[in-house]
């Protein structure tokens, strides 16, 4: 089993899944993986909801893993793979890791059930159960918004005993429960912002690291902001978050991943910007101020870093 406690630090980016004509795109997923793997990102994220996790066949989602792991070895970079997971049903997603079991991932990155809204006692029996079966390390995605329960502070504090619960995706969107879980969380526990609006904050309170969908553009600036707050330099972090703080808001003016896509399409770093319905490709209004804030980044001095 992975030591992933270890490695749930830093940068990580919850990498996009690249289409074309419906079908996963295995050469722009090569060229996404050779790219961010020249970049100060510390691990990947795949098949979560920035990858249209919940898209993809069973047998696009062990090609997706396949392919980046192979394209990371070819390139000789060694970075950790989560693997995300999301469901209503416990059997389901217990089937889930088993069928991902042999698959070359570090962990998984798993959601609260969606729709049914279960108690926090039915989501400590959920994630236990899901725990004591996982070959790989779980970290808990703590997204509300999305599934419509939130995972409580003193649940999550129960459920960081567990030996196989190593860490929280944090999306809770609420200041204070994040500060609270951060002053309480035992040591060991590994806490991932995942709130790109509101990342510096948490950064600032002493989160772990960051996963961000933003990230796929500036990397290198969002990295600087943690490289300067773990160095004490919280104004040179601070210079940092303004140059990119726009950028948090701007992909995600319209549902997530699609403004990302288009920036990387037009960028070419992938093929296309094609989603997968009920998911679509960003408006025009959108896709102009896309346009526009590129063209700004690409005339502009270079970035603080």
């Amino acid at each position: 089993m992975t030591d992933l406690r270890n490695l749930l630090h830093g940068l990580w980016l919850p990498l996009v899944t690249p289409f074309r004509d419906g079908a996963l795109d295995e050469s722009s997923l090569r060229n996404l993986v050779r790219h961010y793997a020249d970049k100060p990102i510390d691990g990947l994220i795949l098949a979560a909801s920035s990858g249209e996790g919940l898209l993809l066949s069973w047998p696009e989602r062990e090609r997706l893993v396949a392919v980046v792991h192979a394209e990371l070895a070819t390139i000789g970079r060694s970075l950790p793979i989560c693997f995300g997971l999301a469901g209503a049903a416990t059997s389901e997603l217990l089937d889930a890791l088993d069928r991902t079991a042999a698959w070359p991932v570090d962990g998984y990155l798993v959601s609260s059930p969606y729709y049914l809204r279960p108690s926090q006692r039915g989501l400590i029996r959920h994630f236990t159960a899901l725990a004591e079966h996982a070959a790989h390390p779980i970290v808990l995605y703590n997204i509300p918004y999305r599934s419509a329960v939130a995972i409580e502070n003193e649940t999550l504090l129960r459920l960081a005993q567990h030996p196989n619960i190593v860490g929280l995706k944090d999306c809770c969107a609420n200041r204070a429960q994040t500060r609270e879980l951060l002053a309480r969380r035992p040591d060991g526990f590994r806490a991932m912002t995942g709130e790109d609006a509101q990342s510096f904050d948490a950064l600032d309170a002493g989160a772990d690291g960051a996963i961000l969908l933003s990230a796929h553009v500036e990397t290198e600036t969002f990295a600087s902001v943690q490289t300067h707050l773990k160095a004490g330099d919280r104004d040179a972090a601070a210079a940092c978050w303004q140059a990119v703080e726009n950028l948090t808001r701007l992909l995600f003016a319209e549902p997530s991943p699609a403004p990302a896509k288009y920036w990387l399409a037009r960028t070419g770093l992938i093929a296309s910007p094609e989603l997968r319905l009920p998911m679509v490709e960003v408006g025009a209004e959108l896709a102009a101020r896309l346009d526009q804030e590129m063209a700004a980044r690409t005339t502009a001095p270079a970035r603080v870093a």
